[in-house]
């Protein structure tokens, strides 16, 4: 599984990297690698995984290169002011490196419920 996310240390970022690191039995189970991705710096990356103790790969994309190409780098807007900036958005790789599932707006409270509910069906299927 790869997922984008905006901003480390930011609340629905840390709900969301917190669910991830307490379902992380249920992703093993199922067979699933975590990869979390941000165009933070390292230094906020590394930060932000030592203060909640995450325990999977999280990777600084400071370019955006990656986020664009899977589309995660979109423009946004808060309190009217237009910005760039990496759409929450969760990719479901299956076992031959093809993406099986597309959340393209992730909900961080029922991130967690609907990954493992798409791997079950990635198992189902092999």
């Amino acid at each position: 599984m790869l997922y984008f996310y905006p901003k480390a240390d930011t609340p629905g970022c840390t709900t969301q990297a917190c669910g991830i690191r307490d379902h992380r039995n249920d992703y093993e189970s199922a067979g699933a690698v975590v990869l979390g991705v941000s165009a933070d710096p390292v230094k906020a990356v590394s930060k932000f995984d030592q203060k909640y103790n995450l325990g999977f790969p999280l990777l600084s994309d400071e370019d955006h290169a990656v986020s664009e190409q899977y589309g995660t780098w979109v423009e946004k807007s808060m309190y009217g002011r237009k910005y760039m900036g990496v759409q929450r958005s969760t990719f479901v790789i299956d076992a031959e490196g093809k993406i099986a599932h597309v959340m393209p707006k992730a909900n961080p409270k029922t991130h967690d419920a609907e990954v493992l509910k798409m791997l079950g069906e990635l198992d189902g299927d092999g």
